[in-house]
């Protein structure tokens, strides 16, 4: 199956076309998110109550991988962010929110998005990689980190729906 077609409508492609545009609005989704993802992480996290620093994803690549060096691991992280999530939005995410719920609103699709990456960073990476307790034992912190993500796949879906991508 690669269209799907709602009540009076066009049939959707399930994926986007794998053209140089699509490559462009991934990239583009990726820099606008991740350049939120910064701002909520290192200027506005800390100075929310009971939060004593910044999100520090590079921490956790490092914890993950067992390495000591932090520009790395703010290289892999801002890597994964801005070239790889994006294009698990456009040809994961999106495709099985439009073979399974083709009517639901971009924005829940986003959110959704956001959220299946918090449980990626804090559950699958955090704790069932690096050994941290799931979801950082949901300290303030690990509240923080799931707004940020959401946030994140809001701006990588609002790029996208502007894109028309």
């Amino acid at each position: 199956m690669t269209a799907i077609e709602t009540a009076g409508s066009h049939p959707r492609a399930l994926f986007p076309p794998l053209t140089g545009a699509t490559l462009a609005t991934a990239l583009l989704a990726g820099l606008a998110a991740d350049l939120t993802w910064e701002i909520w992480a290192r200027i506005i996290t800390p100075h929310l109550p009971g939060i004593d620093g910044p999100l520090e994803p590079a921490a956790l690549v490092e914890s993950v991988f067992g390495f000591h060096n932090r520009p790395l691991g703010e290289a892999i992280h801002l890597l994964v962010g801005f070239a790889f999530y994006p294009l698990g939005y456009l040809f994961i995410a999106r495709p099985l929110q439009r073979a399974i719920i083709p009517a639901l609103p971009w924005p829940l699709t986003a959110l959704g998005f956001g959220a299946g990456l918090f449980v990626f960073a804090l559950y699958v990476m955090a704790h069932l990689l690096a050994g941290f307790p799931p979801f950082l034992g949901w300290i303030p912190l690990a509240y923080a980190s799931l707004a940020g993500h959401l946030l994140f796949g809001l701006v990588v879906g609002a790029v996208t729906v502007v894109r028309k991508t």
